[in-house]
């Protein structure tokens, strides 16, 4: 599995960060960023799928490998 976000979507909320910190990050404009390359660590898909759900302008996707 693995995270990406479509930065033209994401608004700045930074629920996915709040959420999960060890997939996410935030830039210096309040934008947020994918930590590393997105690989998500099965330990972490519960929280991945939160992330995504709680995001209200659906800028975070899930791609399976």
């Amino acid at each position: 599995m693995r995270v990406q976000i479509d930065s033209e979507k994401c608004q700045g909320h930074n629920r996915c960060y709040a959420l999960a910190p060890e997939l996410f990050d935030v830039d210096d404009y309040g934008s947020a960023l994918v930590v590393g390359d997105g690989v998500v660590p099965v330990e972490m898909h519960a929280k991945a799928r939160l992330a995504v759900a709680n995001c209200p302008e659906f800028a975070i996707t899930i791609v399976d490998d």
